[in-house]
């Protein structure tokens, strides 16, 4: 589970050791796992607001913002008088990231077997 400090940042469990060589990779996968939750709220919830959005996903409202402002540059979802809606490219954007993940997926694998 992850969880977020009062300053918006992803925060690790406690129990998980963070390590140099891959805390970047880390706190982009955490944001992926964001934009994709906000997402699927506006999807589920849309048209929606940022206070909303942030009440249903218990994120800070400027996360909320970055989040959305990101989502809307990659043309997913657009504002509107209500709140966020999804576009049509909503569903070739998830399924790209089903693919990308996949393959994500497999290089992590692979490089798990170098460890060895």
């Amino acid at each position: 589970m992850l969880t977020i400090d009062p300053g918006g940042e992803l925060l690790q469990e406690k129990h998980k050791e963070r390590n140099a060589i891959t805390s970047v990779a880390e706190k982009e996968i955490d944001l992926l796992s964001r934009h994709i939750d906000i997402l699927k709220t506006v999807r589920d919830h849309g048209p929606i607001g940022i206070i909303r959005l942030s009440q249903v996903t218990n994120q800070p409202q400027h996360v909320i913002r970055y989040s959305l402002r990101t989502l809307e540059h990659d043309g997913v979802i657009k504002p509107s008088a209500q709140g966020a809606v999804i576009t049509d490219k909503v569903h070739e954007t998830l399924g790209t990231l089903e693919t990308t993940l996949s393959d994500m997926i497999s290089t992590m694998t692979e490089l798990k077997k170098k460890l060895k």
